[in-house]
This record gives C-alpha cells, sequence and structure tokens, in this order.
C-alpha cells in the first residue's frame, strides 16, 4: 500500500532533520529504503542544502557518493554551495566544488556570496 501524502511528507521531514543533525547513518537507511536521494521539503530544500548548510561533511560525502544533485536550488534560488559560503563551512564549499557545483547559479550565485564574505580565494581551482 503507497503511503499517502502526509506520511510522505513526514518522511521527508524526518529525512531532512537527520540531513540537518548530521545522522549519516541514519539517512543512509531511509534512502536504502527508497527515499530519494534528491527529496524536497516544501520550500525546495533537498537534503544535500541541509547538510551543506549545517556543515556536516560525513552526510554530504554520502549525499553526493549516491548521486544528490548539488545544483538544486531551493525556492529563494539558493543553491548548497552559496549556503556553505554564507555558513563559513570552507570544507564544504571544497567538496561541493569537487562534486562540480555551478558557482554562477541561484541569487546570490557562490561567487557573489564569496566576494560579499570575503571568500573568492575558496572558488579558486
Amino acid at each position: 500500500m503507497p503511503l499517502s501524502e502526509e506520511q510522505t511528507q513526514r518522511i521527508v521531514g524526518i529525512a531532512m532533520d537527520l540531513a540537518r543533525e548530521g545522522k549519516t547513518g541514519e539517512l543512509a537507511e531511509f534512502l536504502d529504503h527508497g527515499l530519494p536521494v534528491d527529496a524536497l521539503d516544501p520550500d525546495r530544500n533537498t537534503l544535500l542544502m541541509l547538510a551543506a548548510y549545517h556543515g556536516q561533511e560525513e552526510t554530504l560525502d554520502m549525499l553526493l557518493a549516491r548521486g544528490a544533485n548539488p545544483d538544486i536550488r531551493n525556492v529563494r534560488d539558493q543553491s548548497p554551495i552559496a549556503g556553505a559560503l554564507f555558513k563559513g563551512e570552507d570544507a564544504v564549499v571544497a567538496k561541493l566544488l569537487a562534486a562540480g557545483a555551478d558557482v554562477e547559479a541561484g541569487t546570490p550565485s557562490a561567487r557573489d556570496a564569496a566576494k560579499m564574505f570575503g571568500r573568492e580565494h575558496l572558488l579558486e581551482k
């Protein structure tokens, strides 16, 4: 029997909390049981966005290894890499760059966010 929309949203919400909190093993179990790696919350945040924004490197690595898209932007047109720059998560920025994140996507773009916060050196290859 398929899940109702309400049940699905509850599961996505729990998974988003796991990504935010860096509970990698528990989140991996949700993915192992069919949760899409690029699941979206009502604000179009992905698991990767929340892991990146909260500096959860292990969780970020797991999501990227499972094929998470580093360029999905939320309803405010923010990208995961711009969020990581905003939060000062240098290691996360490096991992997203290595995964091919688009530094020009979003508002502000990662490049613009780096300029705003004096972190342009993080985007140099």
